[in-house]
């Protein structure tokens, strides 16, 4: 039984930081690309970063590039989320997901449909 399970949310003020991490069980870790994603009250699931399975390459959505950075310990079957000078609008519930279908193709996705096993996520939340 595959599970994923976030951890490191809570409530930050503007201009702070969290790591987030999710442990991961059930499944060969290291062989799957991994990704975070977030959703706000009244707004769709959104990509926020994907890693591949041997950490070599990631991609961001636009909003977070610079502020945030995915990696994973494989020994550990553990992803992590490194968020920095965040912003109100980063508030949502975070949540780490697993490729195991198309992890063969090479390529970095980052629709919501392609990920296969979901934790049930971590609340972020940033205060002006």
């Amino acid at each position: 039984q595959v599970q994923l399970v976030e951890s490191g949310g809570g409530l930050v003020q503007a201009g702070g930081s969290l790591r987030l991490s999710c442990t991961a069980s059930g499944l060969t870790f290291s062989t799957y690309d991994m990704g975070w994603f977030r959703q706000a009250p009244g707004k769709e699931r959104e990509f926020v970063g994907v890693v591949t399975s041997n950490g070599g390459r990631t991609l961001y959505t636009d909003s977070v590039k610079g502020r945030c950075t995915i990696s994973r310990d494989n020994a550990k079957s553990t992803l992590y989320l490194q968020m920095n000078s965040l912003k109100p609008e980063d508030t949502a519930v975070y949540f780490c997901a697993a490729n195991v279908r198309y992890v063969s193709t090479g390529r970095l996705y980052t629709a919501a449909n392609v990920y296969d096993f979901w934790g049930r996520g971590t609340q972020v939340t940033v205060s002006s």
